[in-house]
């Protein structure tokens, strides 16, 4: 049994069909909410049945604030009131949480012996009742609309993402799909600061390369965000480490996710990207975005302009960088950038230099991208990223663009370990102090190789064609090599390794 973290678990049993042994056996005790327990904070003991509608009561309060923080909770319960389990799960969709129940249908002679074997047991004329109501319930849950129902068997609590993962990386060894893979570098996490920086930066590069990723990224920020760290945190800046870079790798493509165009000139990150492809012998891609952090903006003295100049912003770099990177230097009026001239030398090696628009804003950020780019970067799990891959299409067809003139690629965090010993190792090392494990895990999405495996697939077969991958444990020993035995699942797709 697979579950998520932000999950809904109603037991559904007589008394004495196992469900507390079971719940101790694979949930920790703060997740489990147990109606005998709270008969005994609220009356006279567990068995206290005269204290069942107050201690409902609590367990329906309780249950109505760690759904609302999306806790992984445990409803132990006889489970057998229909309106009970029906005022659960709307508690559960309104957090967007998945429900599923496990229902125990142990033979009532053992209800009946391990009841007897009570300290103070459920009177035989209740568990008689239990034990009759117990086959009707059984027959409702399959039309309650929960997102499964099981047997009483091993829990493994992963990712949301990892969820349906085994049965697609079955499919991915059946019939494999190509993938390509990119190292997103988000963060700079070496122990030794500043004077190892650039010693472990190409021996990352080096290595990824070596494992089977076809490109490198950076994040264009002067300060780490605070998705992934501290203002204080070393950050590079993003077309110097390129160089950098260049300078390190033969063969993986080199790229910026993305440029803020309110950053700098676009004449200027014109120029800056035509010397990194010259300088690389050809291996660069251009990320643009239209910037959103405003308090970085703030710190470094820029103006951060409203969203409509932003956006007309990243249009005029769509259509200007092509210009200065062509033939002859002709003026350029765009909708917030005038030149008049478009002067760049040398040019990029390429002659057709990538240009890729991050985001999945549907009305504009997708249009721009059908409309100028050759690639664009979505996040978010399959269903997403299908749905924003169909917004593209009708863009493309508006625009009278082949929808696979646009690349798909898709941004995300992973955690590989090749057991579940060295999934829950590495979630220790990156989780806080009293963080719970199951939180830590869907935040760094970490799994077993296999596990990613499935989880590639699926994101292939949406359209995915190369994935963008943060790695949070990037600085411990192996970590690379271990995400390589993901990427030798896949081929690299026709032509050969690309970005």
């Amino acid at each position: 049994m697979r579950l998520p973290p932000a999950c809904l678990v109603v037991l559904v049993g007589p008394s004495g069909s196992g469900k507390s042994s079971w719940a101790a056996e694979h949930f920790r005790t703060d997740q489990i909410v147990a109606s005998d327990d709270l008969r005994a904070l609220v009356g006279t003991a567990a068995t206290d049945q005269r204290a069942g509608t107050d201690a409902f009561d609590v367990l329906d309060l309780v249950l109505e604030r760690r759904l609302a923080r999306r806790l992984l909770t445990v409803v132990d319960t006889v489970g057998h009131d229909p309106t009970r389990r029906a005022r659960w799960l709307e508690l559960a969709r309104r957090s967007g949480m998945a429900c599923h129940a496990v229902v125990f249908d142990t033979p009532a002679e053992l209800c009946r012996s391990r009841n007897r074997q009570r300290s103070e047991p459920v009177p035989a004329k209740v568990l008689t009742a239990q034990l009759a109501a117990h086959q009707r319930v059984r027959l409702e849950l399959d039309a309650e609309g929960l997102d499964g129902v099981h047997h009483p068997e091993a829990v493994t609590v992963v990712p949301e993402a990892l969820v349906a993962a085994p049965e697609a990386a079955r499919r991915q060894g059946r019939t494999p799909l190509p993938l390509r893979f990119g190292l997103h570098l988000s963060a700079f996490p070496w122990e030794g600061g500043p004077p190892v920086l650039a010693a472990r930066l190409a021996e990352t590069a080096a290595a990824a390369e070596a494992v089977g990723f076809t490109s490198v990224w950076v994040m264009d920020h002067l300060l780490q965000i605070p998705q992934v760290g501290r203002p204080w945190d070393d950050m590079l800046e993003s077309w110097t480490t390129l160089a950098w870079l260049a300078a390190q790798t033969r063969h993986v493509r080199l790229g910026t996710l993305v440029s803020g165009v309110t950053l700098r000139n676009l004449a200027h990150l014109a120029k800056i990207v035509a010397t990194a492809d010259v300088l690389s012998g050809g291996r660069v891609v251009c990320g643009l975005g239209a910037a959103w952090w405003a308090d970085e903006h703030r710190r470094y003295g820029w103006r951060f302009p409203p969203p409509a100049e932003r956006f007309a912003l990243l249009e005029d770099a769509l259509t200007l960088l092509p210009v200065m990177w062509g033939p002859g230097a002709p003026p350029f009026q765009g909708r917030v950038v005038s030149l008049p001239d478009t002067t760049c030398y040398p040019r990029p090696v390429q002659d057709h230099l990538p240009l890729l628009v991050g985001g999945s804003g549907e009305r504009t950020t997708l249009r721009l991208a059908a409309r100028y780019a050759d690639a664009c970067n979505l996040f978010g799990e399959p269903d997403t990223v299908a749905t924003k891959v169909g917004v593209l299409a009708g863009h493309c067809a508006r625009a009278d663009r082949d929808p696979g003139a646009v690349k798909i690629t898709h941004l995300s965090t992973a955690v590989v370990g090749r057991s579940p010993a060295e999934v829950r190792a590495a979630v220790e090392r990156l989780g806080p102090r009293g963080a719970p494990p199951e939180s830590v895990a869907a935040r760094v999405v970490a799994g077993t190789v296999d596990d990613h495996v499935g989880r590639y697939r699926a994101l292939a077969e949406v359209g995915v064609t190369t994935a963008m991958v943060a790695l949070p444990d990037l600085a411990h020993p192996g970590t690379l090599e271990t995400f390589g035995e993901v990427i030798a699942a896949f081929t690299p797709g026709p032509g050969g390794p690309a970005w």
